[in-house]
């Protein structure tokens, strides 16, 4: 039997890419996609927790961290993503057996089009608040938000980037903003060691593998912020297809950030395609702010009948 803590890492050609990916455990294949900037560390341990179940696999997205791209990097496709995904599931599920898919934030994006384009291959998909701004009430509004973070970077750079989008995400004045969203109303930037760091190592010093992770994160985040947030926050979800795979479509939102853009965008998806909803704990980074109680929601949603 295959300790669950033991990670067997892999790469991938695809075009345009090799994708670094890592595997832990056996059973059925999860894969488990990466949001913004971070890369297959963010969900160490949340793989572990899983691996007693399901064979968990994580991965860098094309461009980021330990998956180098074939040229420079450009403005990123959900959809190129999405055919990542299903050669990964390729390579690792020879059998043919469909795998299940969870996707946060950006990567819960690549999530619906990975449905819409791959159904087939796919037995249920968790999409966790992706940041659709044609399914919100007012999507020029969100257009122009994250058309603003992007200029925000490229005038003034990464920490200006991500105060703006801070802003932009939280709740009107009166309402309770959760977790790094209160950063915003201070005028600070979240970054990867606030999000993700703090909740990996649960108030202690990172150890140097978590320190180097962390190192990654940040140093994507010129990439994402150039040419991932406007590319997938403005994809247009086939909602034709999505409607006739809804049975395997979960949308998932976070207890404390359903005031929060993405997850009106996650909810109004559900609504418009007749997919069920689940609750996570945390916000919109719950996966980082609870990886264990994430984790044990996750379970319970991949396993429903």
């Amino acid at each position: 039997m295959t300790d669950r803590t033991d990670v067997r890492t892999g790469l991938l050609t695809v075009d345009g890419a090799t994708l670094h990916h890592e595997v832990r455990g056996e059973g059925p294949l999860l894969v488990m996609m990466p949001g913004g900037s971070a890369d297959a560390g963010i969900y160490d341990a949340i793989a572990a927790d899983l691996a007693d179940r399901w064979t968990v696999v994580t991965f860098d997205p094309r461009g980021y961290s330990r998956s180098a791209p074939a040229g420079p990097v450009t403005d990123q496709s959900p959809a190129t993503h999405a055919d990542d995904i299903v050669r990964l599931i390729e390579s690792l599920s020879p059998d043919g057996a469909p795998a299940a898919l969870f996707g946060s934030s950006s990567s819960a994006v690549v999530a619906l089009a990975a449905l819409a384009r791959h159904p087939g291959r796919l037995s249920r998909v968790v999409a966790h608040e992706p940041p659709v701004v044609a399914l919100l009430p007012d999507p020029e509004a969100g257009r122009a938000l994250f058309a603003a973070v992007r200029e925000a970077f490229r005038r003034d750079g990464v920490a200006a980037a991500m105060t703006t989008m801070a802003a932009g995400l939280a709740p009107e004045e009166g309402e309770a903003a959760p977790g790094p969203e209160r950063a915003a109303e201070r005028g600070e930037a979240p970054t990867p060691e606030q999000t993700a760091g703090q909740a990996a190592t649960q108030g202690q010093a990172p150890d140097p593998e978590q320190a180097a992770t962390f190192r990654r994160m940040h140093a994507n985040l010129p990439v994402f912020l150039e040419h991932v947030l406007c590319p997938f926050s403005g994809y247009v979800p086939d909602l034709v297809a999505l409607k006739a795979a809804a049975a395997h479509l979960v949308v998932g939102v976070g207890r404390d950030s359903r005031a929060l853009l993405p997850a009106i965008a996650a909810e109004g998806l559900a609504r418009r395609v007749g997919a069920g909803v689940a609750e996570f704990p945390g916000g919109h980074i719950g996966l980082t702010e609870h990886p264990r109680a994430f984790a044990a929601r996750l379970r319970d949603v991949l396993a429903a009948p």
